[in-house]
């Protein structure tokens, strides 16, 4: 140990005082490590047992598409196939979080996809088909089904209401963009007479329902005459969502300091450059995540692509699959599953490749 000496009582009589003990650094980072794999670990489980209620009926959407036949969906095939998929989805999670590397993740993850598949081809290898997505390639699919008295040749192949549902989706979806862009830079960066007023306007637009004013915006489409468009139902939608999109905006660009703005204008750049090189990056994540919520609510609508058309002028993939899943013959739930599959895989892989972003997502912010 090491000692210090000082002096007290008599003269000369030294007192020799020991010096605190160093901490023990080593122990005390395996205390800390030991600390946060177990709160890591409560808290995947904690999000494992709410997740499960969740992520179960999607599991068994797929599977009903897979494994159903005309008798119907057996019971015991859905819940073998479950405790299959089930344990590799929340191991590739808890892999996603405790991996840091991507590579080692992909690896985990093509791991986890090959004992899936050979563990489904095990437990109900008998029972897996591909007959329900038979829809994909066979455009009178519904009228072979329904009889061609039921469906009188009106019903589209799935990829005319695909192709009308991302028209629907990604139009929106840059007219919201673009439009939220520009209204929320322009009410965080200018002060202006009524600028108050128009954020409580768009705050009391969000108050009420959309979904009240179905007759009122029949009734406008109606008089302008885009009754039995696709231009209708995506300028509806773009402004229903447009409030709260340019309020994301504009939080965004608050965020985002004068400094570096008039740095680039003081150094020569125009008012537009300095937005389009400078500002923008900096809401980067802002973009993509209105961007991704826009798309989502295109693909997804069904109220207003219903409302605003009279008889069988236009299909989109909400109301492919309504009419799917109302047969009156009697419903076929392995292609109203594989129908389901279909129409949600386009926002899922979207998801998948900006999860980055919408997880990870600042207001704003300088990078030294």
């Amino acid at each position: 140990m090491a000692q210090s000496e000082i002096t007290a009582g008599a003269p000369g009589t030294p007192i020799r005082v020991e010096a605190p003990a160093r901490p023990d650094w080593e122990m005390l980072a395996r205390q800390s490590r030991r600390a946060r794999l177990w709160k890591n670990g409560l808290l995947i489980a904690f999000l494992t047992l709410v997740s499960v209620p969740i992520v179960l009926p999607f599991f068994w959407m797929f599977v009903i598409s897979v494994s159903a036949r005309t008798g119907g969906v057996e019971s015991d095939v859905l819940w073998r196939a479950c405790a299959v998929l089930v344990p590799a989805t929340f191991a590739y999670g808890a892999a996603h979080v405790a991996l840091p590397r991507r590579k080692q993740r992909w690896i985990a993850g093509g791991a986890l996809l090959a004992a899936a598949a050979l563990g489904l081809y095990l437990m109900v290898g008998e029972a897996l088909h591909l007959n329900n997505y038979r829809f994909l390639v066979n455009p009178n699919l519904i009228e072979d089904i329904r009889g061609a008295a039921t469906a009188g040749g009106q019903f589209p192949w799935v990829w005319t209401a695909f192709a009308n549902s991302f028209y629907v989706a990604t139009t929106s979806m840059l007219l919201k963009v673009i439009v939220a862009t520009l209204a929320g830079y322009y009410l965080s960066r200018f002060a202006f007479r009524g600028r108050s007023g128009f954020l409580q306007g768009l705050l009391i637009l969000e108050v009420f329902h959309p979904w009240m004013l179905t007759i009122p915006i029949f009734l406008v489409i109606f008089w302008v005459g885009l009754l039995n468009t696709l231009s209708g139902p995506i300028l509806v939608l773009t402004a229903i969502d447009l409030p709260f999109f340019i309020f994301i905006m504009k939080g965004f660009f608050d965020a985002v300091p004068w400094d570096i703005e008039m740095s680039a204008m003081t150094d020569g750049a125009s008012r537009r450059q300095a937005f389009r090189m400078v500002v923008l990056p900096q809401v980067r994540a802002g973009l993509i995540a209105i961007a991704v919520l826009g798309f989502i609510k295109g693909w997804e609508e069904y109220v207003f692509v219903t409302a605003l058309r009279t008889g069988n002028s236009f299909w989109v993939m909400s109301t492919y699959l309504y009419y799917v899943a109302e047969d009156v013959m009697g419903v076929d739930y392995g292609l109203v599953a594989a129908v389901s599959v279909f129409y949600i895989l386009p926002s899922l892989v979207l998801y998948l490749f900006c999860q980055k972003y919408l997880t990870q997502m600042t207001l704003g912010g300088v990078k030294g």
